[in-house]
This record gives structure tokens, sequence and C-alpha cells, in this order.
């Protein structure tokens, strides 16, 4: 294969389609080739298809490239849901059926364990839940673009910074999700339409938040705009001109939080939230994340149990009605307060929460990593949780049950576990936190 040149020397993209074979899909689920020894990642291709695709980016070697004509289809082929699919980048896999999506996931998943020397006593089926309409998170891209003379408002393209001209979004949940075009209308009519970058989604069980990030002072008739707009569709309207938590309420003048409702043995927890911190995209595999994840802690009224990484408490405040004590660990101050909030909201007293970085050396004097606990829960960042597991080995934890964003930071944790600090890996699996992309959340257990 040959790359043009322009009239500067500097090389282009192939202008033709070449026609492959895809012979295996990558971890993220797109299609795997070979042309001239290099290898080919092709968006919207799968195993087993012959397919036409253009190069969207060449390296030395490897490049990528998106299908343009499926010449000979796949049985996991089926027809994607969403109007956008081919260009938008919010989803990768509607062209892949719900049943292949979760054996590539789970290969994968396996693969990256395998790779690191662990294999599980048990693989866990699949965390299964709803497919569209899941999102209860978002962040949303907004641009006026001149050309068009129209506000766009939705994910970004597909490897590129445009916005995706969409009328609807299939997996947003459906109070945001169904009125893309009304709200980017909406903004058209703005007086300073070109200085709104952004709109964060927050959807809680009680009410729809959108925060619209602005760059200039919006004007009393733009304010108005966006006021009439949210009364009419039921929603919460913040503004946002400085950092994320700088917040200015637009509509209505007064609010409850948002918040969600975790279901325990204890009863219903209430978990209060700000639009722009960070909680579960999807909440129906957050009730049963946490509540497989207290199950295989196998918690009991003596047990004392550190959380690492815990957020608003999500996972703390569920484990505090089955267990004596629990101490949660946080690396953002802003969220240690909230959760301590969360645990007074609930009448919990069993459960304290504390700042600590916990990528940090400073965290290993700490007195709270002194201290012996009879389970543990990990739920870490992509990055994972290396910097503190040396620091578990002291503890000597029954059980440690890790949920992770990331398999490839769980797997390479996980060998540590095993091969290092003396734990088995008896079960471990993935949750369909992010179906028809490929995002992969999962859950592993250890015992001593």
């Amino acid at each position: 294969m040959s790359r043009k040149r322009t009239r500067r020397g500097k090389s282009r993209l192939p202008e033709e389609s070449v026609e492959v074979e895809i012979t295996a899909m990558s971890n993220e689920g797109r299609g795997i080739a070979h042309v001239d020894d290099r290898i080919i990642f092709i968006d919207q291709a799968l195993v087993g298809e012959r397919v036409l695709f253009k190069y969207t980016r060449v390296t030395k070697n490897i490049a990528e490239g998106r299908a343009v004509e499926i010449l000979q289809s796949s049985d996991l082929r089926v027809e994607p849901k969403c109007i956008a699919f081919e260009m938008c980048g919010g989803c990768s896999l509607q062209h892949m059926s719900s049943a292949a999506q979760i054996d590539l996931k789970q290969a994968m998943f396996l693969e990256q364990l395998k790779h690191n020397e662990v294999v599980p006593d048990e693989v866990l089926a699949p965390l299964l839940g709803p497919e569209y309409g899941y999102r209860h998170k978002a962040r949303l891209g907004v641009r006026y673009v001149h050309k068009k003379e129209k506000v766009l408002v939705g994910f970004r393209e597909r490897n590129s910074s445009f916005i995706t001209d969409t009328e609807r979004c299939e997996v947003l949940h459906p109070s945001v999700g169904e009125i893309i075009d009304e709200l980017a209308q909406c903004i058209s009519q703005l007086e300073e339409k070109r200085t709104i970058p952004q709109i964060e989604v927050a959807v809680g069980d009680n009410q729809t938040v959108l925060v619209f990030r602005h760059l200039e002072v919006l004007s009393d008739s733009d304010r108005q705009i966006l006021t009439d707009f949210c009364k009419q569709k039921s929603l919460v309207c913040y503004l946002q001109a400085g950092k994320p938590d700088d917040l200015e309420l637009l509509y209505p003048q007064q609010v409850e939080p948002l918040y969600y409702q975790l279901p325990t043995r204890m009863g219903e927890l209430k978990i209060e939230f700000q639009p722009s911190d960070f909680t579960q995209v999807n909440p129906e595999i957050n009730k049963r994340m946490v509540s497989n994840a207290i199950e295989y802690l196998d918690l009991n009224k003596t047990d004392v149990v550190l959380d690492l990484f815990s957020g608003l408490g999500n996972f703390s405040l569920a484990m505090a009605g089955q267990c004596k004590q629990v101490t949660g660990v946080e690396g953002s101050l802003v969220m240690v307060k909230k959760a301590r909030d969360n645990a007074v909201l609930n009448n919990i007293e069993n459960a304290e929460f504390i700042y600590a970085d916990l990528y940090s050396d400073e965290v290993l004097t700490a007195p709270w990593l002194k201290q012996k606990y009879d389970k543990i829960l990990l739920d870490p960042p992509r990055s994972g949780a290396a910097a503190i597991l040396p620091s578990l080995k002291k503890m000597q934890a029954k059980i440690i049950v890790y949920v992770s964003c990331h398999p490839a930071t769980l797997a390479r944790d996980a060998s540590v576990l095993v091969h290092e600090l003396g734990y088995r890996l008896t079960k471990a699996g993935i949750m369909n936190m992010f179906p028809h992309t490929g995002h992969v959340e999962s859950i592993a257990v250890f015992e001593k």
C-alpha cells in the first residue's frame, strides 16, 4: 500500500476503498484485518465478514479504518437501533447482537486474566440489565455550525471532535435522549449560542438535571428561553460559568437534592449527589452490583470492613447495615464530606469516611492503614489499585472484592494478589454497565 503525499510533502490517507477479510475482534469491538503486513482496526466490522473500508488513520505498524460496505455479512450482525450509529462515538457495538457483545466482553476479560497467569475458580454469569435508555449520566457536546446554520447537541463523532448531527439518543435516559433535537433548537434561539460548549446530564430517581456550561454571561432573554424550555420538559436547569461545582440554579427557584435509592436488607438507602459528582451511569446494574458485592464479602455482625476509593459511600453505606464497622477511604475531600452527609441522612453511625490520596506514599503512615480489617472492597478508577496493594498484605483480610472499570488493570492487580499476597481468585465476571460500547465493568473475589 502506498501513501500519497500533498504538495508540502506531508502524507495523507489513501482515498480508495480496500477489500479485506475480518479475522478477529479487538478488545473494544473493532474488526481486525491485515493489509501489507500492517494490522488494520476497522470500525463497524465483525469477525468473519468481508468488507470494503476506508482508512481513517495510518501509522508505521498499524492503521485504523471504517467499513463503508459489507460484502459478506456475519450472523452476529444486527440492524442498529440508533439512526446516527455509523457516525456517533457514543456507541461502538450496536451493529453486534447483544449476546455477541457479552461473549466478546467476557472473552476479553478472561483473556486479560489469563495473560497475567490468573484463572478464576468460577466464572460468574454476566450481570445484565437494560440495553437502551440506561445512561443516567452523560456529558453532551454543543456546537453552533455556521455552514449548517444550526446547533448540534450530542456525543462527538467517532474519532473526531465534531458533534454528531442527530435528533435523539437511544442509550440516554428518555427524559433527555428523546428531546435532543428540541434541545438543540432551544439553544439555537440564544444570543450566546456560540459560547455554550457542553451540557452535563444527571438523572436521579427524583429528577433530571441539565447543567449548561457557558463561556459568556447570558442575557435575561437567554435565561428566560432556557427557563421556559426546562419548565415545559419538567427538567431542572443549572448554569455553570466557572468550576464544575460552581452551579447556579436557574429553574425552578428551589429544588431538592438529586438522589438515587439503593435497596438493602436493612431497607432503602437514599444517596444524595450533585450533578457533577461521580455516580454509576447505569442505576439498575449499580443496584445489583452493590448487592452482589455484599453477598460475595459474606458479611457478618462482627466484621470490620475497609472500602477503598469509597466515593459517595455507594458500597460503604450499603455494607454498614450488615457488619460491625466500615471505614471508607477516598481521595476527594469533597466526596468524603458528601459521604459523611449521606451517612447522617440515613442514620448510619458505624461508617466513617477518611480523606487520603491512595496513590501517594504519604498514605503508608496513615493510622487507618495500620488497623486490621476482616473484609476489603476495592473500587478504583481505571488506573487500578497497584499503589495500595502492598499495604493490604499486613491486614490479612479473609475476602477482598475488587470492582473494576478497566480489565487490564484488574488483571494486573489480580496477579499481585494471587502470586504475591497469597490470595486465590475464587470468582470473576463482567457486568454490562455500558451496553453497546467496548467498556467493560467487572468484579473479582479473592479469598485467603
